[in-house]
């Protein structure tokens, strides 16, 4: 289930040429909007994109044509951003999930934990092949008026080459499942075809037509003479693996969109089970690992996606978060270099299907964390629920899988098997499957601001990065402390160094202050900045800042703190008008512009930073001070 988060994507339309959309969705359900953000559907009676309006149906509207073509202005009065009724939109996703489970299990089977819940110990339903050699099918097909042109020989070497680098690929698809599985799992595939379908391309993206492509393509190989039952190499009865390669790029719609699904049939003495679809592209050119990585590691594996499908409003609500984002190819990362430079599979993953062994880091010493070492798990058990709830902590620089990754450290992770995705409320009934602690403490992947910035991983921390006091704390789901203490972590590299267990004793005071007498650079943003050094261990339970600066005007002036790791606060921001003289004491008793640095670690550089942002009155900088106690 290959997810599009608001990108904007190229639609082919039968008349009228091709069209750029905004793309919100996966294989279950999807929406489309213009550029400018009305909704759209494809109306099939013209073959066009049309605007959308919907049939009023309250809870179960559906969107249909208004018969106006985006090329045209949007009828009068519509509006933009129209949504389809949540009963409906829910009902359609159940559907399409329940079609992925046999007849006979359906009725004791809840569809929502088909979704980012692994109702299998963290795992979808269904046998996962996670090691040995496991011979896939891949079959590939065109259409009456879209032949491909890429040869076979460049699919079988995307799919099986040693050192494969075409394109600018990290690897071949064999080569990225062997590295995750540090060569546990050996995944080839036999590459057949390319078959010529009965419909126009365009035609597999239409309702009316959904379910047809998969039965079309396997009887089109079966009567060429392939024999199914050699694709069965754990002799189960069921073929390991069948995946569908279809002409030209990638269309986000019907059938064509990219995704992994269950279709049963006796063939050759064996049955089909799991199979994937993704496109060959263009050309050669456009062949990439990222998303046939994805999909077969459902269809393999038995992963969840790491992302979040809000649309289904599980929740009560119509909110998206971004999952775990790039940081997993099962969430956004197989997009990641255009899909030629996937990330890593994260490490809860592979740790579910026992690729790693556990290194536990609840004794306080100094551990490092091996860029690459994808068969080892830093893990920290609950001690009542050690398989069910755990932090793990990985080396995720931005190196070899993970150099598209825009942050670069440490990453930390909260897992427990019995969450979800859909849930970014981070309470104890409703929190992720797999959380990254992102260090900044914004939460941009819980509140979907992005898929992942450069803040979010742990560089070099002199002091206490991670505790049960930082900002994100190192809490069970519970609300209970977990005693995952990190600090002393290295800079980003091949090695990352880091220590557990509590340093430095809680309630020290620590103190600092600086005179600089320092003019304040008149009408300029960058402004003056001065620092104070902190020499202490722990993390900031209580804070005072004391500023003295003299100044004709306050209401021209900015105030800024920046910690260590480089939270800020802000601290006066051009209030005061004509007031002479910014003298200030700030406490960190609530409410106070201090929030964000409690909890953040003590050791290091503080910086002030000080703007006059008008003319034509300067002012100097007479002093700072910080007065900090500490917990660990």
């Amino acid at each position: 289930m290959s997810g599009i988060f608001g990108d904007t994507l190229t639609y082919t339309q039968e008349d009228g040429g091709e069209v750029r959309l905004v793309t919100f969705g996966d294989d279950k359900y999807a929406r489309y909007e213009t550029l400018d953000g009305w909704s759209v559907v494809y109306d099939a009676t013209q073959g066009r994109y049309c605007y959308a309006t919907d049939d009023g149906g309250g809870d179960e509207r559906r969107f249909v044509s208004t018969g106006v073509p985006i090329s045209q202005p949007p009828p009068a009065g519509l509006p933009r951003h129209l949504r389809e009724g949540q009963l409906y939109r829910r009902e359609r996703v159940k559907a399409r999930l329940m079609d992925m489970v046999p007849p006979s299990e359906r009725a004791a089977l809840d569809p929502d934990t088909l979704l980012t819940f692994g109702p299998q110990q963290g795992l979808l339903p269904g046998d996962a092949l996670t090691e040995g050699d496991v011979q896939g099918l891949t079959i590939l097909v065109d259409f009456p008026g879209t032949p491909t042109d890429v040869p076979v020989d460049a699919v079988e070497a995307l799919l099986n080459a040693p050192d494969f680098t075409a394109n600018g690929n990290t690897c071949s698809v064999k080569g990225f499942f062997e590295t995750m599985s540090t060569g546990r799992l050996r995944f080839t595939n036999t590459v057949v075809g390319p078959y010529r379908l009965s419909r126009p391309r365009l035609a597999y993206t239409l309702p009316a037509n959904q379910g047809l492509l998969v039965p079309e393509a396997l009887q089109a190989a079966l009567d060429d003479g392939v024999d199914f039952g050699r694709f069965d190499s754990l002799g189960r009865g069921v073929v390991d693996s069948i995946c569908i390669m279809y002409a030209g790029r990638t269309e986000f719609r019907g059938d064509l969109w990219p995704h992994n699904s269950r279709f049963l049939a006796e063939i050759d003495g064996v049955t089909t089970n799991f199979y994937t679809v993704t496109s060959i592209g263009e050309s050669a050119a456009d062949l990439s690992i990222g998303t046939f990585c994805h999909e077969s590691g459902h269809l393999l594996c038995r992963w969840p996606d790491l992302y979040d499908y809000g649309k289904i409003e599980r929740e009560g609500d119509d909110f998206t978060s971004a999952g775990l984002g790039t940081y997993c190819t099962m969430a956004a990362g197989n997009h990641l270099g255009r899909g030629f430079v996937p990330s890593a599979v994260c490490v809860y993953l592979r740790r579910l299907v026992g690729w790693t062994r556990d290194v536990d880091i609840s004794e306080p010493g100094t551990y490092e964390a091996r860029h690459g070492a994808y068969d080892e798990a830093l893990v920290f058990p609950h001690p009542g629920r050690r398989d069910i709830e755990y932090y793990l902590v990985e080396n995720r620089s931005s190196i070899g899988f993970d150099a598209e990754l825009t942050s670069s450290g440490l990453a930390v992770y909260h897992c427990d098997i019995r969450g979800s995705n859909e849930f970014q409320q981070g309470t104890p009934t409703r929190h992720y499957q797999c959380a990254l602690l992102q260090a900044d403490g914004h939460m941009d992947l819980e509140t979907n601001r992005n898929q992942g910035d450069g803040a979010d991983l742990y560089g070099p921390t002199p002091g206490t990065a991670v505790s049960h006091g930082s900002r994100p704390a190192s809490l069970w789901w519970d609300g209970t402390e977990s005693g995952l203490t990190l600090s002393s972590i290295s800079a980003p590299g091949e090695v990352i160094t880091f220590r557990t267990g509590e340093r430095g004793v809680a309630g020290t005071q620590v103190e600092g202050a600086s005179t600089p007498g320092a003019a304040i650079v008149d009408d300029s943003l960058g402004g003056l900045t001065d620092a104070i050094v902190l020499e202490a261990e722990g993390t900031v339970q209580e804070l005072t800042v004391t500023v003295d600066i003299e100044h004709p005007r306050v209401g021209d002036l900015r105030v800024v703190l920046l910690s260590p790791t480089g939270r800020r606060a802000v601290l006066h921001n051009r209030t005061g008008g004509d007031a002479k003289d910014l003298r200030l004491t700030l406490g960190s008793q609530p409410p106070t512009p201090l929030a964000p640095l409690l909890g953040d670690g003590v050791r290091g550089t503080w910086k002030l930073k000080v703007a006059d942002v008008a003319a034509p009155a300067a002012g100097t900088l007479l002093g700072w001070s910080l007065t900090v106690r500490t917990g660990t």
